[in-house]
């Protein structure tokens, strides 16, 4: 307060200033101005205090402070009462006059002017009931009961969105990352593990793990949003299918027994894009009660119709060899071939070379033997924690680096050449390792030292070494046909790659240089001599009295075992690669590279021959190709106005380009399989295993899918979520 130049002695004032007014009486000219004054203002008036009337007194002038305002926010100055007022009190006024008689004028409509007793005034104002009553009458204005309920609605809805879009966050990582979300028991799942961890810095998340944490992480919520995150991404592959400009798409089915021993089918589907890119997507594990080629091929179809994917747009099968699924008159491919004969089976490359490789260890009974001494040393290290310990100091202590030694496997279909690879690198270790672990008091050691009698022969090094100029060759095909990009046309040349080369080592000089290899391992190691195995005499009645050709030397016994494993490989690739559906793939191509229409091009309704026959010409006169691979990066660089000339061209590579040489993306999923059921998860139904195999292994298209959309999904089910969780926007 300021204060003016006073004399001495005290001086008598009324609390309302130098004009005071009766309690209660209220100038009603005034009264008329200060109504509109209040009802024009939505808020407080505090202009600068120099614009407020001071009180002039006798022997001091006292005037309004800055400070006031910000104490007292209520502070309302009235430029017609030349006062201030409580601006709520006086809004409560004008909707309940008898609120006038009950409180003090001074801040209702007379106005306040006793700068003096300012604070003392305003505090005991402030606490009065009346001001706490026309505080909490002038906030709920205009606020009725139902509004106020639907705002209170409102911030719990919104409050249970964020909730359950985190609940969804931490299944889609789970899903994503293929771990388990349940546990033996539910506090300790991966689940409430997960949103305890994300709740340390989220007191509204706590507050909800304290009181409702089982309302939506139950496993039949949790069941319910994977399903809407896995059929998304199934919805979204099927769309893209329909909506190619010519819809062709294979099938790519495979089996095996997951580590419950149910039967699990994976059906996976290859398109081509618009961009000429082929990919291949799987759709997901179905099991089955029986595995009859009739029972299978009705899965494959019922697939198709719940993706809504037309059977007539079917235009290749990939499969393995097996009869249930390879039969010429009850297998799955006939039975689907009898409604859609344009959809063509092509036994699966990498089985195919595979069995070549199987068909080429047994051809040679020396490869034949070493190979099988491999695989038992692989399952004695395997099976023996002390020899595999062993094992691994000596060979550390003869090597810089030490090797794992694995046993063979007929069903994996590149660990042949690394084994034996393995074996030769480590020869001296191995012989050390099982001599002295036959000397110990263990049940393997009549194991370990049969191997080390085996090992010691020089004839195993020479069947290693043998094998493995083989092996290599076949499983680098293997390796390459597993690709998701390989064409037909790309596997034919790459066996006939592979095939040129192994035939290539049918020579004298070649066979020579790796007898030459193995007879200086065996002398380095001081192993037995290769020696002629002994020959058995065939009997009189089939040689008569001539005698029968015998090998002189060991050189010349084994380069007809070796010849024997390098025949039946280029016999084996032969038969094996000039199947049925094969031909008549070489013949769409032989069309797109000579220019001439074969009548198989007919077959094909999505096909016009005579725009054909038309546009081949054209672009062989522009453009220089020797494949189909070559056409397709042709056709990918063309402007969109140029490529647009091409249409049928472009059909016929999209034919070539949709038939799958392999079913390796199938064998990709029962990888994803074993990380998912487990000894620990074999309860798992198979509705929840086929939804977590989807998130799992579409990670990429998983990523994609927003956290709202799932919510926005869960939400539209039932009447009550909509209630609880209202409307993501």
């Amino acid at each position: 307060m300021t204060r003016g130049t006073h004399d001495e002695g005290s001086c008598q004032e009324n609390e309302q200033g130098p004009e005071p007014l009766v309690r209660g009486q209220i100038n009603r000219e005034e009264e008329g101005l200060h109504v509109l004054d209040i009802v024009t203002c939505t808020r407080p008036v505090q202009p600068d205090p120099k614009f407020i009337v001071v009180q002039k007194r006798a022997n001091c002038v006292l005037s309004f402070q800055q400070k006031w305002f910000t104490s007292f926010p209520w502070l309302h100055y009235s430029a017609t009462l030349q006062g201030v007022l409580c601006f709520h009190c006086a809004k409560v006024y004008l909707i309940q006059s008898s609120f006038a008689s009950k409180c003090d004028p001074a801040f209702v409509s007379v106005g306040f002017r006793n700068w003096k007793k300012a604070i003392e005034k305003f505090s005991g104002h402030a606490k009065s009931q009346l001001h706490i009553h026309a505080m909490n009458v002038y906030v709920q204005k205009g606020n009725t009961v139902a509004s106020q309920l639907s705002s209170a609605v409102a911030r719990q809805q919104e409050e249970a969105r964020y909730r359950l879009s985190k609940i969804v966050g931490s299944i889609k990582y789970l899903a994503r990352q293929g771990l388990a979300l349940r546990g033996h028991v539910e506090e300790k799942s991966n689940l409430s593990q997960h949103l305890k961890e994300k709740a340390e810095d989220d007191p509204v998340l706590q507050k909800w793990l304290d009181t409702h944490k089982q309302d939506y992480t139950s496993p039949l919520i949790q069941n319910e949003i994977l399903g809407i995150m896995s059929n998304e991404i199934i919805r979204r592959i099927a769309e893209t299918i329909r909506c190619l400009p010519v819809t062709q798409f294979a099938l790519i089915v495979d089996g095996t027994q997951d580590i419950s021993g149910q039967e699990q089918e994976s059906v996976c589907l290859r398109y081509v894009d618009h961009d000429l890119n082929p990919h291949e997507e799987f759709i997901g594990m179905y099991s089955v009660t029986e595995t009859t080629g009739q029972y299978l091929a009705k899965v494959a179809l019922d697939v198709l119709c719940r993706l809504n994917l037309p059977l007539s747009a079917l235009r290749g099968q990939t499969y393995d060899g097996a009869a249930n699924m390879s039969g010429t008159y009850s297998g799955a491919q006939a039975l689907i071939r009898e409604k859609q004969p344009l959809a063509l089976y092509v036994h699966c490359g990498a089985h195919c070379v595979n069995l070549v490789a199987q068909k080429a260890c047994t051809a040679s009974r020396v490869v034949r033997d070493s190979l099988d001494w491999v695989h038992q040393l692989g399952v004695l290290c395997g099976q023996s924690g002390k020899f595999k310990q062993l094992f691994h100091q000596i060979a550390k202590s003869d090597h810089e680096t030490a090797t794992t030694l694995k046993p063979l496997c007929t069903t994996r279909w590149t660990v042949r050449h690394s084994a034996i690879r393995s074996v030769l690198t480590q020869y001296d270790s191995i012989l050390t390792a099982l001599e002295e672990m036959a000397g110990r008091d263990s049940p393997t050691a009549a194991t370990a030292n049969g191997l080390f009698q085996q090992f010691m022969r020089g004839s195993t090094v020479l069947g290693l070494v043998m094998a493995e100029a083989v092996i290599g060759e076949l499983e680098c095909l293997n390796s390459s046909l597993q690709r998701r990009t390989q064409t037909v046309s790309g596997m034919q040349a790459a066996v006939c790659k592979v095939q040129s080369t192994l035939s290539g080592k049918r020579s004298d000089e070649v066979f020579q240089s790796l007898f030459e290899k193995a007879s200086a391992t065996v002398k380095s190691l001081d192993l037995e001599p290769i020696t002629l195995p002994r020959v058995r005499q065939p009997p009189k009645c089939f040689s008569g009295d001539s005698s029968s050709f015998s090998p002189k030397t060991p050189m010349e016994h084994y380069r007809v075992e070796f010849f024997k494993v390098l025949d039946s490989v280029h016999t084996q690739l032969t038969e094996r690669f000039q199947q049925g559906g094969l031909l008549t793939l070489q013949k769409l191509e032989n069309t797109l590279l000579s220019g001439t229409i074969d009548p198989v091009v007919h077959d094909y309704p999505e096909i016009n021959a005579q725009l054909l026959e038309i546009q081949l010409p054209m672009f062989k006169h522009g453009y220089m190709y020797s494949s189909c691979k070559e056409a397709t990066n042709i056709l990918k660089g063309l402007p969109l106005e140029v490529r647009g000339l091409f249409t049928e061209i472009e059909t016929l590579v999209r034919l070539l380009l949709v038939v799958p040489v392999s079913s390796s993306e199938a064998e990709r999923s029962f990888s994803a399989l074993r990380r998912l059921k487990t000894w620990l998860r074999t309860t798992m139904t198979q509705q929840r295993l086929n939804h977590v195999a989807v998130c799992h292994i579409h990670q990429d298209k998983l990523d994609i899918l927003t956290k709202k959309s799932v919510c926005t999904q869960f939400i539209s089910f039932t009447p009550r979520d909509k209630q609880v969780f209202g409307a993501f926007i």
